[in-house]
């Protein structure tokens, strides 16, 4: 999965090697066209991987005989929500033809990396959805805020990296082609919906949880979203996604106003998830309250 969401998102830039072996296999074998490019290649991904051992440190402490902290789990909010957006802006600016695929396996390698670790939200309307549910007593409202406030950061910090990436490019927030606004919304708050009620259903609830595919399951609403509605709305279903894409633009002249249009559209859709999955899952009360009285 990390090959997939990498080598779409990246590959139009780098040719997306992510491996010394194959840079330097690559650059041996189209040795007739000039060589020495390897050894740059190999200094990146060797500085990639470090920033990963440095990373994966700080958001598992408890591997290292450290407590796990509150700003443990904002750092892996902000990490997930960030490979999330840049995945999104990569491909977008790429003109991938496998965008849905891979931005969906950019988040299911990252639901799967970090899920243990704060709960792999990576979208305030998701956050919202699992507070509105009441099912997570350890989400505070307090704590919903910070992850929402950090998703959001890793959001515009990932826009601006793939801004820079592409020297500058970056694209709107809007109807896509013709149309309308009320697509857009409606084509928003479903897709949304979709998107936090499996969420709520394959990640929290005690009688459906899939202990093994939540992952897949999750990242494939994105595939799903992504070509039912990309030629309406863009597909965003995350506050943190239209935040980054509307504040890249406006290095180009945007308007930001159009995140806001959007999160509204995505926290509705959390909303009404969190609703319709407190009548369709009101088994879990039981369920809850026969393991509390045992």
């Amino acid at each position: 999965f990390t090959v997939i969401a990498g080598a779409y998102g990246a590959g139009a830039v780098s040719g997306g090697c992510f491996n010394p072996a194959v840079a330097l296999g690559i650059d041996v074998s189209s040795a007739g066209l000039g060589f020495g490019w390897c050894g740059v290649y190999i200094i990146f991904e060797l500085v990639g991987a470090a920033l990963a051992a440095v990373l994966f440190k700080v958001v598992r402490p408890a591997d290292f005989d450290a407590e796990k902290t509150a700003a443990t789990e904002l750092v892996s909010e902000f990490l997930g929500t960030y490979m999330l957006v840049l995945t999104v802006g990569l491909n977008v600016l790429g003109k991938s033809k496998a965008g849905a695929f891979s931005i969906a396996a950019s988040l299911t390698s990252m639901i799967y990396a970090l899920g243990d670790v704060s709960g792999a939200h990576f979208n305030p309307a998701v956050t919202v959805a699992i507070l509105a549910s009441g099912r997570c007593p350890d989400l505070t409202p307090a704590k919903a805020g910070s992850f929402i406030g950090v998703q959001i950061a890793g959001g515009i910090a990932a826009a601006f990296t793939y801004a820079f990436i592409h020297q500058g490019a970056t694209f709107a927030l809007g109807p896509v082609g013709d149309s309308t606004w009320a697509g857009v919304g409606v084509a928003e708050i479903i897709y949304t919906f979709v998107l936090c009620f499996v969420v709520l259903s394959v990640a929290v609830s005690e009688r459906t949880k899939a202990s093994h595919l939540f992952g897949l399951a999750i990242g494939s609403c994105v595939t799903v979203g992504g070509f039912a509605i990309g030629g309406i709305s863009g597909g965003s279903l995350n506050p943190a996604v239209s935040f980054g894409i509307a504040a890249a633009q406006t290095l180009n002249g945007g308007f930001f106003y159009k995140a806001l249009i959007y999160s509204v559209f995505e926290f509705v859709g959390g909303a009404a998830a969190a609703g319709v999955f407190k009548v369709t899952h009101e088994v879990d009360t039981a369920v809850s309250e026969e393991k509390f009285s045992a």
